[in-house]
């Protein structure tokens, strides 16, 4: 169901194990670039992951068509600093998707460009708002 890339394209597959409440959890992907860089400013990268629904299956895809030039502040820092290896990222909201373990979660990225993925979960108890 899931294309293979276009030239100059790669594919990422993340299949997810089961979990007891899938609800309660949420992915995060990251896409973005490790990069030789001073470590006291923040750092972004241009661009944004879309979604797209695969024609027939309606299963959805995500894809980041080019990522953009490198941006961040510019705090002074020392020049003789040393430089650090950092992963940055896209700039922006977080792409939180459902966590779901019977389909797999398929990124379309530039070659050179990584993906990473990172898990978020929900206290099991909800908890109660007091009128004000």
């Amino acid at each position: 169901a899931f294309p293979p890339a276009e030239e100059g394209m790669v594919r990422y597959v993340l299949q997810l194990p089961q979990k007891m409440d899938e609800s309660s959890f949420k992915v995060e992907l990251l896409v973005g670039k490790t990069v030789r860089i001073d470590s006291q400013n923040r750092y972004f990268f241009g661009g944004q992951i879309e979604t797209e629904t695969i024609e027939g299956w309606g299963f959805p895809r995500y894809m980041v068509r080019e990522i953009g030039p490198l941006a961040g502040t510019l705090m002074a820092i020392d020049p003789d600093a040393p430089k650090v290896e950092r992963f940055i990222t896209l700039g922006g909201e977080p792409c939180l998707i459902r966590y779901n373990s019977r389909l797999p979660i398929v990124i379309y990225l530039p070659k050179g460009v990584e993906a990473r993925y990172r898990l978020w979960s929900a206290d099991g108890e909800a908890k109660a708002l007091e009128q004000g």
